[in-house]
């Protein structure tokens, strides 16, 4: 029997070498794009869903596109094709209600009937990148979120977990692609990014650091000075050790990040001493009797930690 050959990998524009993943996002795309219930008015979409629809059936079934593959590549959409001897005849075409009959090649080749007439495709899912302030992450909550749809901005309510951090994926179930006909929709999946802090930045894995500036006799003498944390600019009280050089870490911890299993983590200030820009003349004479009375040599007591 003569049958017109159909080239599977041409119906969803893939090469003969594609992965299955590739050929599973050719088949979704090119199936929402021509499924009968998104053009109603297309008398041709019926027919082309069909035909993707058959396409998919053999080439994402790994033993069904070996079988098919053994046919070779020379073969032109459109010719005549007669079935090796001892491939499965196309059964007769009865149908019961409600199941639709494949092309005659699919029959003559691989034999039988499959496929319904009502289809019902899954939504994929839709991925997404957030920007998170630092305090959002940290704290999570609800929050309204603005993102680019494919028809503009929109605006969503989402649940941040306390405690995100870089890369957390958020999954909003039902809130990706629509499904066609009875299919599920998808999901949407939000991957974090947090944004740049002013104050802080992330060290490893929970904690927080953030640059303190001290006057040098704070730094010489000692002091009791508030410093910023995630719950706001006017923090908590740190006391500042005589003697403390800059650079020099101090650490308040549990001020850091909360972390998805309990606890938190710790904040650093990096203390960084900042002499006054302008003196006045009583600054001056005082600076000018430390230095009389100081035998403090600063080149000697760092020389030990050069070269």
């Amino acid at each position: 029997m003569a049958l017109k050959f159909r080239d599977y990998y041409e119906v969803l524009g893939v090469s003969r070498t594609a992965s299955a993943d590739e050929i599973k996002k050719a088949y979704r795309r090119l199936a929402r794009k021509h499924h009968p219930d998104v053009n109603p008015s297309d008398k041709t979409a019926d027919g082309r869903f069909k035909e993707l629809n058959e396409a998919n059936v053999v080439l994402s079934d790994p033993d069904k596109r070996a079988r098919y593959d053994q046919l070779g590549a020379n073969w032109k959409a459109g010719t005549d094709f007669t079935p090796p001897p001892g491939w499965r005849a196309a059964r007769p075409d009865v149908r019961a209600g409600g199941e639709q009959r494949f092309s005659d090649f699919f029959e003559g080749f691989f034999g039988g009937r499959t496929g319904a007439t009502s289809f019902s495709m899954a939504g994929g899912d839709i991925e997404a990148e957030i920007g998170l302030r630092l305090e959002a992450a940290h704290g999570g909550g609800r929050h309204t979120l603005k993102l680019r749809g494919p028809d503009g901005p929109v605006e969503i309510d989402v649940t941040i977990p306390a405690g995100s951090r870089e890369g957390t994926i958020i999954r909003l179930a039902g809130q990706g692609e629509p499904g066609i006909g009875k299919g599920p929709a998808g999901d949407l999946l939000l991957h974090v990014r947090i944004e740049r802090h002013p104050v802080f930045h992330v060290v490893g894995a929970d904690d927080i650091q953030a640059d303190l500036p001290v006057a040098p006799w704070e730094a010489a003498l000692g002091a009791s000075v508030r410093v910023p944390t995630l719950e706001g600019p006017t923090g908590i009280e740190m006391k500042i050790p005589p003697g403390s050089q800059s650079g020099q870490r101090l650490r308040l911890r549990g001020e850091g990040l909360n972390r998805r299993g309990g606890g938190r983590g710790d904040e650093y200030l990096r203390l960084h001493i900042v002499n006054p820009p302008h003196l006045n003349e009583a600054e001056k004479e005082l600076y000018a009797r430390l230095a009389a009375a100081s035998r403090f040599d600063a080149r000697a007591a760092t020389k030990g930690g050069q070269g």
